[in-house]
C-alpha cells in the first residue's frame, strides 16, 4: 500500500476551504495512508486561523505551506508542497473544488505506474454555492438522486460526472491528450513529478501551467489515464480570474508542443 499526498491549492478562500477539508475528513479511505498539504499562495490570516480551529477536529496529518503574496504564482506554491510531501503518490486539488467521500478510494484505485490520472468537475452557480458555503453543507456526503433534484433546479451545469464506469482500457484511449487536464483534480506519481521538476515557475499569472506539466510528463513517457465517471469534484463558483496573463503562458506552453 503506497502513501498518499493531497495537495490542495488555495488563496483567501477560507470558507471554501473548509469544506474541501471536511470532505477529506469524511473520506471513506479503508485505512489508507494519506496526509493533506495546504499550497497557500499568501492567503491573509483568515485562512491561518481556520486551520487552527479545524486541524483537532481532522482524522489526516495537515501541513500548511504558505508564501508571501507577490501574486498568482500557483506554480512555485505547489512545488514548495510537493517538497514539503511524503507520499509516493500526489492528487492536486483546488482549495473550491470539493470531493466526494469516495474520492481517494478511487484515486487509489486508478493508480497505475507510468500514468497520472486526469479527474474532472461539476460546476455549481453563483447562487447554489453562496447557499452551500454559508449553511456549511456537506454536499461531499450527497447521493445521485440529491444532485438530480439539484441539476433539474440548474443549480449545476451537469449531472454525468458522477456515474462511475469501470476501470478498463477505455481509460487510456486518450493517452497523449493535454487538453482538459486541469491541476484542480490530477494525481500523479511523486518519482515522476520530480524527474521533470515538478510545475514551471515561470508560469505566473493565470493560465496552463497545468498543461506544461502534462506535456512535459508525455516526453518522460508518462502517459494520461482518464479519471472522469470515477473522481469528480464539485467547483465552487468564483469570479473569473484576472487573466492578462494567459496569452504569455500559453506562448510558453507552445514551445513544449
Amino acid at each position: 500500500m503506497f502513501k498518499i499526498s493531497i495537495i490542495v491549492a488555495t488563496y483567501n478562500r477560507p470558507d471554501a476551504l473548509y469544506l474541501v477539508l471536511k470532505a477529506l475528513a469524511a473520506q471513506q479511505v479503508n485505512n489508507f495512508n494519506y496526509e493533506v498539504i495546504i499550497a497557500d499562495d499568501g492567503s491573509d490570516a483568515k485562512t491561518q486561523d481556520l486551520i487552527q480551529q479545524l486541524q483537532p477536529q481532522l482524522t489526516y496529518p495537515l501541513q500548511h505551506i504558505w508564501q508571501k503574496d507577490e501574486g498568482f504564482r500557483l506554480a512555485k506554491i505547489r512545488n514548495l508542497a510537493i517538497a514539503a510531501s511524503t507520499g509516493d503518490y500526489l492528487i492536486f486539488l483546488d482549495g473550491d473544488c470539493v470531493p466526494q467521500v469516495d474520492f481517494i478510494a478511487k484515486h487509489y484505485q486508478l493508480a497505475e505506474k507510468g500514468w497520472f490520472v486526469a479527474g474532472n468537475r461539476i460546476l455549481l452557480s453563483s447562487i447554489f454555492t453562496q447557499k452551500v458555503i454559508e449553511n456549511q453543507q456537506a454536499i461531499w456526503s450527497w447521493n445521485i438522486y440529491k444532485w438530480l433534484a439539484i441539476y433539474l433546479q440548474r443549480k449545476i451545469n451537469r449531472l454525468s460526472p458522477l456515474l462511475r464506469l469501470p476501470n478498463n482500457f477505455l481509460r487510456k484511449l486518450h493517452k497523449l491528450k493535454w487538453q482538459g487536464a486541469n491541476g484542480c483534480n490530477i494525481a500523479v506519481w511523486r518519482k515522476n513529478i520530480l524527474a521533470i521538476n515538478g510545475f514551471d515557475e515561470q508560469f505566473q499569472g493565470w493560465g496552463h501551467e497545468d498543461a506544461d506539466l502534462v506535456v512535459r510528463l508525455f516526453k518522460q513517457g508518462v502517459y494520461r489515464k482518464e479519471g472522469r465517471f470515477a473522481v469528480p469534484v464539485f467547483h465552487l463558483w468564483h469570479p473569473q480570474q484576472d487573466r492578462s496573463q494567459e496569452a504569455e503562458n500559453f506562448a510558453r506552453l507552445g514551445q513544449q508542443l
